[in-house]
């Protein structure tokens, strides 16, 4: 079974400490090597979780990986590379991370998670997403209140707008699931977790529990 290498999470360690250039390119290898254990990992992640989300057969874990080096253009940190290795297996691949829900995959030293939904969907899709709250609250809450889904993920908590977005009274009885500004949820993993034989299987279980929080925003995607 594939598994994350230590030797990928050390190299992310050293990288947070040695965010430059030269550094990076003296050990472009143990780059390589460690993106590529993490491309393994991720394609194993695809080709499984296509037994139970037949929409994302094919996908390759290249076109969801997240490019190491960062956009710094506008940003007052000049560190040039990002120190984890992000994958967003969606459908399309990462390209299209706010035209539908999906699941993510995050190794960082210190923060290591899976997570899903959808994240900051644009005017239309929002607008969708909360009619079908509002339409079928029923079949929302019955997914977030789920025993696995609180298990693994908690309670929504994102970005949420101030007052009621237009068209819905304050007075909604569901207003406050209709404010947020995205609907995405958490799994946070330890680095015992991550490093153990197990966390395919692992990531796995977490990402079936995650479909149906997925399915709801994808029925309603523009």
């Amino acid at each position: 079974m594939v598994a994350i290498q230590k030797n990928t999470v050390e190299f992310l360690k050293a990288l947070a400490l040695n965010n430059n250039r030269d550094w990076f390119e003296a050990h472009r290898v143990n780059y390589e090597t460690s993106r590529k254990n993490f491309e393994a990992f991720v394609q194993a992640f695809i080709d499984r979780i296509t037994e139970f989300d037949p929409v994302l057969k094919g996908l390759e874990a290249k076109s969801c990986i997240f490019r190491i080096n960062r956009d710094i253009r506008f940003s007052n940190d000049k560190s040039p590379y990002k120190t984890n290795f992000g994958a967003l297996i969606i459908r399309g691949g990462r390209k299209n991370i706010h035209r539908f829900a999906g699941y993510y995959i995050h190794l960082e030293p210190g923060e290591y998670m899976i997570a899903g939904g959808a994240y900051l969907p644009p005017p239309e899709w929002l607008a969708a997403i909360r009619e079908k709250i509002a339409e079928k609250p029923e079949e929302f809450l019955k997914i977030i209140e789920n025993k696995d889904f609180k298990k693994y993920f908690g309670e929504l908590d994102d970005e949420k707008l101030k007052s009621a977005p237009r068209g819905f009274s304050p007075d909604h009885p569901y207003i406050e699931l209709l404010k947020f500004k995205s609907y995405t949820v958490v799994n946070y993993i330890s680095e015992k977790k991550v490093l153990s034989p197990d966390y395919l299987d692992y990531a796995v279980k977490v990402a079936e529990v995650l479909k149906p929080f997925n399915d709801f925003f994808n029925e309603c995607a523009v």
